[in-house]
């Protein structure tokens, strides 16, 4: 067994307003092991210290017993997935400074963003396989794989949520 932390990030359905029937739900569904924040209306954080044989079987564990707990909720982000330049660095032990070096230089094949505007953002496990596979970090492998399968539930949920003729369309022409 291994430990996995991850948060959950989820919308609240419009009867899920009482914090403390919310925490006890959750309890009772076997998320004794994690830390919930309320502090948004409407919204709610769950941070996971979860041990399993896997970050897949860790993650989706958790997902079912909340789902269990808190059948209205939608998942809004699972994390750490999304990423930006200061994040990655303060991950790595960087300075943000050597992160944009590594971006702008133009052969050193850093993984283009999932988007590039300000600021630009990647997913996490992308970030790491290329810190991996260029020998440039060791990386942590519970870190690799919880950003991995987070990666995979946030474009599952986003992929959806997409019209499926448009998605038909989609297959076809993005690689």
């Amino acid at each position: 067994m291994e430990t996995y932390d991850f948060t959950l990030r989820y919308a609240l359905g419009q009867h899920d307003a009482d914090p403390e029937s919310l925490i006890e739900n959750l309890s009772a569904e076997g998320c004794t092991d994690a830390l919930v924040g309320i502090g948004m209306t409407g919204r709610i954080a769950i941070n996971f210290t979860r041990e399993a044989s896997s970050a897949d079987k860790a993650i989706l564990s958790a997902l079912a017993d909340v789902q269990r707990a808190i059948p209205n909720a939608k998942l809004i982000e699972a994390e750490p997935d999304f990423v930006g330049l200061s994040d990655i660095a303060q991950l790595l032990g960087f300075s943000r400074q050597y992160m944009r070096k590594l971006v702008v230089k133009n052969d050193s094949g850093f993984p283009p963003p999932v988007h590039d505007g300000k600021p630009a953002i990647w997913h996490l496990a992308t970030v790491l396989s290329w810190f991996a596979d260029n020998d440039l970090r060791t990386i942590d492998a519970a870190l690799f794989n919880v950003a991995r399968v987070n990666m995979q539930c946030n474009l599952h949920k986003e992929a959806a949520s997409l019209d499926q003729r448009m998605s038909r369309c989609l297959e076809k022409l993005v690689v």
